[in-house]
């Protein structure tokens, strides 16, 4: 499995994925909230060793007094076992919690490489497409019933650069379910 980072990297090569923009925004929140919680938990391991150092203060002034040294380090050791179970319960946990997330990344990622592939597979390279359309659009999906005239109008893009944005051999064969990019498109 690759790390986040690549993930990233793979996806952003695909921006011209179903909803890939969304996708990325969302991995990103997922990144984020990951970050938080750890930060949350290491405050936590550091509350935690602060309270075991005033236990082992407290112990050790009420210790002169009344507990044997034996009796100390057994408490001591008693503590520290229950420190190092805490913190390597955090650990599990947050380990656990990323590799669930990075398997949903994972998956997702894939699902938008294989829906990439699939699309740069059925549109087969065609010649004689203009490259002189706007950059900047939206993406569409088509409806049922939808014809090119009627998406140019809806989305306030132009027909011909549509066809040359998507290299499409025979604008009547567009199908429901489609993802077209719209040059210039609202």
């Amino acid at each position: 499995m690759l790390p986040p980072r690549c993930l990233v990297l793979l996806m952003a090569g695909t921006l011209h994925a179903q909803n890939l923009p969304v996708e990325v925004a969302n991995l990103r929140e997922d990144v984020r909230g990951l970050s938080q919680r750890l930060g949350e938990l290491a405050l936590r391991v550091e509350q935690l060793e602060r309270e075991n150092a005033e236990l082992r203060g407290q112990l050790s002034a009420a210790g002169r007094a009344q507990v044997t040294l034996a009796q100390l380090r057994e408490s001591l050791a008693e503590s520290a076992r229950e420190a190092r179970a805490a913190v390597a319960a955090s650990k599990a946990e947050t380990l656990q919690q990323v590799a669930t997330q990075m398997e949903k990344l994972a998956k997702q990622t894939n699902a938008a490489l294989e829906s990439l592939a699939r699309t740069n597979g059925a549109r087969a390279p065609a010649a004689g497409f203009a490259e002189d359309f706007p950059r900047e659009g939206v993406s569409y999906t088509v409806q049922k019933g939808d014809t090119l005239a009627v998406i140019a109008r809806k989305t306030g893009g132009r027909a011909q650069d549509i066809i040359n944005a998507n290299k499409l051999a025979d604008p009547s064969r567009i199908q429901a379910g489609q993802v077209l990019f719209i040059p210039g498109g609202k």
